[in-house]
């Protein structure tokens, strides 16, 4: 989940994407967001509409590293 509550982010499984940054342009942001890998989603693929942005998973590998233990 991607939440754009950046007091959310204080967190080992969360990561901070700031919009300004070139992450948060190519991520496709419209504000400040937090990825939350303790929060996971199963989400159907027909269910996804548009192509929004690309991340770099390097930081939330990590995190979800964390979150599951691993």
């Amino acid at each position: 989940m991607i939440s754009s509550n950046v007091n959310r982010a204080n967190h080992s499984s969360r990561v901070l994407v700031r919009q300004a940054t070139s992450e948060g342009r190519r991520a496709g942001l419209l504000s400040d967001s937090v990825v939350m890998t303790d929060n996971i989603a199963t989400v159907v693929a027909k269910a996804i509409t548009r192509h929004v942005g690309d991340m770099n998973m390097a930081a939330v590998d990590v995190a979800l590293r964390h979150t599951l233990g691993l």
